[in-house]
């Protein structure tokens, strides 16, 4: 198998309501917050983890295309005609895989340049959202939990890498990524999204400079439901 060529995705990564993306609580401090947001280790700002965006889109898609397997566990088939498999890929331990390697490079998502600095300057405060649960008997919220988000508004990099193979299959995995980031938009990235958390759009996009309007992702998604 010989790389052909790599294309590039570059866009952003707009909030259109909070983003909370979980950074567990093993540490967590006496009076701090039970539901904190992932931050770098160093600068302390936000950043999208590009496995919480490559496994949504994934999850979305194999929930889409039928192939989950019986158990609920991800697809695993490494079929190449898989819609999935040969894109994201699967474990090196699977037997008689014909996919190949995972085509699809998601890295992580900073903070761009103009909310970086903000959060430098102290202009960019995380939003603590409060849930509650409902007692339905009594009618009222009880045990209030504090919930850290990115506030809306703010934007991320987003850079994803496709490695190609076969020249033939460009476009073919072009679409299939293009549907994936079309189905996050419709539904949420991160936690609490049935809550209202992780609505995001990405734009702008772009294809090594070639852009991709929000018809092109409606489109891939068009196109796939006539196939």
């Amino acid at each position: 198998m010989k790389l052909h060529s790599v294309k590039n995705i570059k866009g952003e990564i707009y909030l259109l309501s909070g983003l909370h993306i979980g950074a567990g609580n093993a540490a967590m401090e006496i009076g701090g917050l039970d539901q904190p947001i992932i931050k770098h280790p160093l600068t302390n700002e936000p950043y999208i983890p590009g496995s919480s965006l490559k496994g949504k889109m994934r999850s979305l898609l194999e929930l889409r295309y039928s192939q989950i397997e019986s158990n609920g566990n991800p697809c695993k088939c490494a079929r190449n005609e898989c819609p999935v498999c040969p894109l994201f890929g699967v474990s090196g331990s699977e037997q008689g895989a014909s996919c190949g390697p995972t085509r699809l490079l998601v890295r992580d998502a900073s903070l761009t340049s103009y909310w970086s600095d903000r959060f430098r300057q102290g202009d960019l405060p995380m939003e603590v959202k409060y849930e509650n649960l409902i007692n339905r008997i009594r009618g009222i919220a009880e045990h209030p939990r504090p919930l850290e988000r990115v506030p809306a508004g703010v934007r991320f990099e987003l850079s994803i890498s496709l490695r190609v193979f076969d020249e033939k299959e460009e476009e073919r995995f072009l679409n299939i990524l293009r549907e994936g980031l079309a189905l996050v938009q419709l539904d949420a990235l991160g936690g609490c999204g049935s809550r209202g958390c992780g609505q995001v759009r990405f734009d702008p996009l772009e294809v090594d400079g070639a852009p991709i309007t929000q018809d092109n992702l409606a489109a891939a998604l068009q196109t796939s439901q006539a196939a």
